[in-house]
């Protein structure tokens, strides 16, 4: 596959929550309904977004014990599927795009770049997000958390899934994220990374090892732009 441009990759790949919408009032929300049928404590907003990004079932068991005790497996799946239910339900109530998101997607696209998704969040969520705010047909593919039977970031599979869609290479792709995950699948994959600095990391943002830092999305371009053109220079497996 040819680039689209000499000074653009072939293919961004794009975690959602924390990355491109800010999710974290709505699985506030969620979690907090779903732990006040259970007569447990109301967490605060600070609490579960440093319990974000590591898929649904391991925020809903991050949520109970940080209230109390954690059911037993078989429960606490069921208490899962509960919560994912009642989240799909009310994913959109007060998630927002980041600011600049849609303007960088379109000057991507434009400019013949294939975008892909590559998030823990599941499927069924995950695409009712991207129809609510318009994004899904900017989309060539979208592999949600529970796609690949136990497998996720920081897991290179979930990466390597995605780029297989988009029919593109580890040298034609640069991955965009917010948290451990994200820059590890990357590095995982061999894939450069950009890390925004305004999303849910639990780790210092310049510590998560990305080969850039973004502080809006205005600046994702110009981001991808140097690291296409320094792509020669890599010594490390990095840039």
């Amino acid at each position: 596959m040819n680039f689209p441009s000499p000074s653009l990759p072939a293919a961004v790949v794009f975690d959602l929550d924390g990355t491109l919408i800010d999710s974290a009032p709505d699985l506030h929300a969620a979690l907090n309904r779903l732990m006040a049928t259970e007569g447990r404590r109301q967490l605060a907003l600070g609490e579960v977004i440093a319990m974000i990004g590591d898929g649904v079932p391991t925020l809903v068991e991050r949520g109970y014990r940080a209230t109390g005790e954690v059911p037993e497996a078989a429960r606490l799946a069921e208490r899962v599927e509960t919560f994912s239910a009642d989240y799909e339900n009310h994913a959109t109530d007060q998630t927002v795009l980041f600011a600049g998101v849609l303007a960088a997607l379109d000057t991507l696209r434009a400019s013949q770049v294939l975008l892909g998704i590559c998030t823990n969040k599941p499927q069924a969520a995950t695409l009712a997000v991207l129809r609510f705010f318009g994004l899904a047909d900017r989309f060539d593919a979208v592999v949600g958390g529970d796609q690949l039977a136990g497998i996720r970031k920081p897991d290179a599979r979930h990466l390597l899934a995605t780029m297989e869609k988009l029919g593109v290479g580890a040298d034609q792709t640069v991955m965009v994220g917010d948290s451990p995950n994200d820059i590890g699948v990357a590095i995982n994959a061999g894939v450069p990374s950009i890390a925004v600095s305004f999303g849910y990391s639990r780790v210092p943002v310049p510590e998560l090892g990305a080969n850039r830092t973004i502080d809006h999305f205005d600046d994702l371009v110009d981001a991808l732009v140097d690291i296409s053109l320094n792509r020669g220079k890599k010594t490390d497996g990095r840039l």
